[in-house]
């Protein structure tokens, strides 16, 4: 089977890299993304050391018009076809609405929601040119339920779910899948550090009692990503352990 091309945005760190994990393993070549020079990121790149020739660095922030053009251009002028993107990139800006200040609000914006819209631009007629694609939004459980203290990150990633599924509609006849996933709390980076009272209080809210693992997730974009999802557009799979359910 031929080598498919992935983008992954945000995938240095966290759920992002265990996604570029997983599909490494199973043989597809890799463009790891961030937005720091590749001297910076050149010691967490040694995860990826063992998959030789199968993965490639760019850097662009996805966050910036110009450098997503520059990177994606990059890209197809080298590979030729994106086979498989997916928006994992993602910060957080966390205040409660009436502290929150307008340039937190902008930048979880810009980098969440209008950088997956900054980089769909540029790959999306790649993907009809070639009559195939898969589109995966890595949405979140706070998309759909909201939370206190995150109204910016909310709307952002509830923003990737109303994108997949519209974009979904307007790819669908050349052969391009659209979908999101939504995770609930996963063991990152970002989880690690919180308090222990505050992780007790979310582990009696999440009937599995446990949270998730990245690779829970990396597997579902897999599978989106797959033949056999050809029939799968516009949803919105949740990886929450039976958090949310709506």
């Amino acid at each position: 089977m031929q080598k498919r091309v992935v983008v992954i945005t945000g995938s240095i760190r966290g759920i992002g890299r265990e996604i570029a994990l997983e599909f490494l393993e199973q043989g597809d070549f890799v463009i790891i993304n961030g937005r720091r020079e590749y001297e910076d990121v050149i010691a967490e790149l040694e995860m990826f050391s063992r998959y030789i020739d199968m993965y490639e660095y760019v850097k662009f922030d996805i966050s910036k018009k110009e450098e997503v053009q520059e990177g994606i251009k990059s890209i197809i002028s080298k590979h030729k076809n994106i086979d498989v993107l997916i928006n994992n990139a993602g910060i957080t800006r966390d205040k409660s609405l009436v502290k929150l200040e307008h340039s937190m609000w902008d930048e979880v914006i810009n980098v969440n929601l209008t950088g997956a819209f900054n980089v769909c631009k540029e790959v999306v007629p790649n993907m009809i040119k070639n009559n195939s694609g898969r589109i995966i939004n890595i949405a979140s459980v706070i998309a759909l339920s909201g939370n206190f203290g995150q109204t910016n990150y909310a709307a952002s990633k509830s923003g990737l779910i109303g994108l997949a599924k519209s974009l979904a509609q307007e790819v669908a006849k050349y052969g391009i899948t659209v979908n999101a996933i939504a995770p609930g709390f996963i063991k990152t980076d970002m989880t690690k550090n919180l308090p222990e009272k505050a992780v007790e209080n979310l582990m009696a809210k999440i009937p599995m009692k446990c949270f998730g693992e990245a690779s829970d997730v990396a597997n579902v974009a897999l599978f989106l990503s797959s033949d056999r999802s050809k029939y799968i557009t516009g949803e919105t799979i949740s990886v929450n352990g039976g958090l949310y359910s709506g």
